[in-house]
């Protein structure tokens, strides 16, 4: 190889592993224009990427994978610039290439490729969420955690997905598991106390807020709803026309502000690699 290819190579690499990308974007540019290496080709799909610039990146990582067949990280990432664009047909196409091309000796998906592919799947169960599709959503979120069994955020989305498709016992127990998985991951409490007060059981949702404040003692979201329950405690029922009383579960104020039951999305701590 040529000494300045090979020091231009050297240099993109170097940049690239610091994440100075505009950086490694010159040298890995003089790179290309001299040779097609694979990994330079989804290095710069990667950094287009960053830059929001996603159809260049598709370019770049269909390079790659043109030069090589079996890159798997450019296959995936490729499957991700995809699926951003709409191109869903597309997306599976490439998902399916990098599922059932021949593996490794003892069959496993290499660690990188399993969590990139649970989090394609549960970008799609996010999508299916959306459009109350709930058993489309809750298939994709399961074939995420087939793959990254140890994700709490997805685990914690699929609770919150049986939650809002009214199997609770089902959502505890998800919310459970992914709260003994990862004991710090706030999102999990919350919804599991959120899940608990859904069920009627109060004293359950009460210890699950608590335990968020021991975790998160600034969380403004458990303190809100543990006022909540101290609230609704000390108010009396509210009583229809009919002269039959309605405990009022509902509808609730702090500070003349109307709130909810429902937690605030917090994605913050996710397990999962992007």
């Amino acid at each position: 190889m040529d000494k300045d290819i090979l020091k231009n190579l050297e240099k993109g690499r170097e940049h690239y592993e610091a994440r100075e990308f505009d950086k490694a974007e010159a040298y890995l540019l003089k790179v290309s224009e001299e040779e097609r290496f694979a990994d330079v080709m989804n290095m710069l799909g990667v950094i287009y990427h960053d830059k929001g610039q996603v159809a260049r990146a598709q370019s770049y990582f269909e390079s790659a994978l043109r030069i090589n067949p079996n890159y798997t990280e450019a296959a995936l990432n490729l499957a991700v610039t995809y699926n951003e664009q709409g191109q869903y047909d597309q997306a599976k196409r490439i998902y399916t290439h990098v599922t059932t091309r021949p593996r490794g000796p003892d069959g496993s998906i290499e660690p990188f490729a399993r969590g990139k592919l649970a989090n394609m799947h549960a970008d799609l169960g996010r999508a299916y969420a959306e459009l109350c599709m709930w058993q489309e959503a809750a298939r994709e979120y399961r074939a995420a955690l087939v793959l990254s069994p140890d994700f709490a955020d997805i685990r914690t989305r699929l609770g919150q997905l049986l939650k809002d498709a009214g199997d609770l016992e089902g959502a505890v127990s998800e919310l459970r598991a992914a709260v003994a998985q990862r004991p710090s991951y706030v999102p999990a409490r919350v919804t599991l106390g959120v899940t608990h007060f859904a069920k009627g059981d109060r004293q359950a949702a009460r210890e699950a807020w608590e335990g968020v404040l021991l975790v998160d003692p600034s969380n403004r979201t458990a303190a809100m709803y543990l006022r909540m329950m101290d609230q609704l405690s000390s108010r009396p029922s509210a009583t229809t026309a009919d002269g039959e009383e309605h405990p009022d579960e509902l509808s609730f104020s702090f500070d003349g502000v109307r709130a909810s039951v429902m937690p605030a999305d917090d994605d913050e701590g996710n397990s999962s690699p992007k």
